[in-house]
């Protein structure tokens, strides 16, 4: 064996390969250059696998990128071996690159061959594609699932504000409906008072005007207590059954005077309304704040002031129950306003020409006497302009003879001046 070595070095005996080329230069000079050639190319890629891995030290099998460094290499070297041994027959040192290159042929191929089921199992580009595709639709639906989870927050945050307000409200009623019954107390004690005093003055005495003054300012001053515990419930209410279309037929001539001239009054009555077990003349209190509002809102030019019931559940003589409505031809309400308006002390009249509880009480005697109200602005009532608030009560329980003992309906087509209609 030792022997074979010794002859593979052996070169007395042989030719260089440029003999079998007869040393033609445009032969010799095409292998020189190829051969240079494709060593450099091989000797480069090695370089870039090296710098790669050497870089990149997640790539996953980055030791068959090495194989492939010494494989590659080693067909370099052959290659300049081609080009030394066109020179000097020095096989034996070509034939040793050439084993080293075998070797390391042989080496890659069957890493190779071991990796392909492992390199097999790495996901494509289009699955990596499709991969992020899925995480995309999933991030999507994360970021809808938090957004509607800010708006289920915000939406919980703002019925927690709300209940907050009501309960405030709740402890404003109260203390009002507190103060205003003690206040109310207090100055029916100045009104006997007074009036005992205004009885035993004489006819010329100087001190009566200032006395009559006083009176107005505690009954004024009582009137304000009244609207404050009919906004806390509290106001005793005196409910009878009653002929609604009759109440609000001999209450509309008084309105006259309050609306004024430019203001005209019609009425709309639905037939056969079931009675209403109802406090009449706190009902004729909420329909005359209700009217006065109304005024104010079609003044200067005036308009059409519009008092209509009909039946709750809109059939005729159904006995569910009776809406009173009193509607305007004014500006209207701005949502803003309509969603505040029964609110206490809101009001949006100059300082001093308003107390804001107008609504509150109309609110505070429907729902003191089991009704409603509600503000239905612009189309919302069916109307182009103008605002209009519904008061919705429940019927009381007919009795069998309720319609022998009945108050009689307001008669329609009657004429209550220049301006103020009633259409029955």
């Amino acid at each position: 064996m030792l022997d074979g070595l010794r002859r593979l070095w052996e070169v007395e005996n042989l030719s260089p390969h440029g003999i079998c080329l007869l040393w033609r230069p445009e032969l010799i000079w095409t292998h020189i250059v190829t051969d240079t050639l494709i060593a450099l190319a091989y000797f480069s890629i090695p370089i870039a696998l090296a710098t790669f891995v050497s870089r990149r030290r997640d790539v996953v099998f980055g030791w068959v990128f090495w194989s492939f460094a010494v494989f590659i290499t080693a067909c370099g070297a052959t290659h300049l071996m081609a080009i030394w041994t066109l020179y000097v027959p020095d096989y034996g040192l070509e034939a040793m690159v050439k084993i080293v290159t075998a070797a390391a042929s042989i080496g890659t191929a069957l890493a190779l061959w071991h990796l392909m089921p492992r390199a097999l199992s790495l996901p494509s580009p289009t699955q990596l594609r499709r991969a992020n595709e899925a995480l995309r639709a999933r991030i999507r639906e994360r970021d809808q699932a938090l957004a509607a989870l800010k708006q289920a927050n915000d939406e919980r945050q703002r019925a927690e504000a709300l209940l907050r307000q009501s309960q405030k409200m709740e402890a404003v009623g109260q203390l009002t409906g507190g103060v205003a019954h003690d206040f109310n107390n207090l100055l029916s004690v100045v009104l006997v008072n007074l009036d005992r005093v205004e009885r035993g003055l004489p006819g010329d005495s100087r001190l009566l005007a200032p006395l009559r003054d006083a009176m107005q300012g505690a009954e004024r001053a009582a009137s304000v207590t009244h609207k404050l515990l009919a906004f806390a419930r509290k106001h005793p209410l005196s409910p009878v059954s009653t002929d609604v279309n009759a109440r609000i037929g001999s209450f509309a001539e008084l309105l006259r005077g309050t609306i004024g001239a430019k203001i005209r009054l019609v009425t709309d009555f639905a037939p056969g309304l079931a009675p209403l077990d109802i406090d009449p003349n706190q009902l004729e209190n909420a329909i005359l704040n209700l009217a006065v509002n109304a005024r104010d809102a079609m003044m200067p030019e005036g308009g059409t002031l519009t008092i209509r019931t009909r039946p709750l559940d809109g059939g005729e003589g159904a006995g569910e129950g009776v809406c009173v409505e009193v509607s305007d031809t004014g500006a209207g309400m701005p949502p803003e306003v309509a969603a505040r308006a029964f609110e206490p002390f809101f009001t949006t009249k100059p300082l001093g020409q308003g107390t804001g509880l107008g609504l509150s009480q109309v609110l505070g005697f429907a729902e003191q006497s089991g009704g409603s109200a509600a503000i239905l602005a612009g189309r919302a009532s069916g109307r182009e302009r103008g605002t209009t608030v519904r008061l919705s009560f429940p019927a009381a329980p007919r009795p069998a003879s309720a319609a022998a003992v009945a108050e009689p309906a307001a008669p329609s087509g009657l004429d209550f001046g220049p301006g103020f209609a009633v259409a029955g």
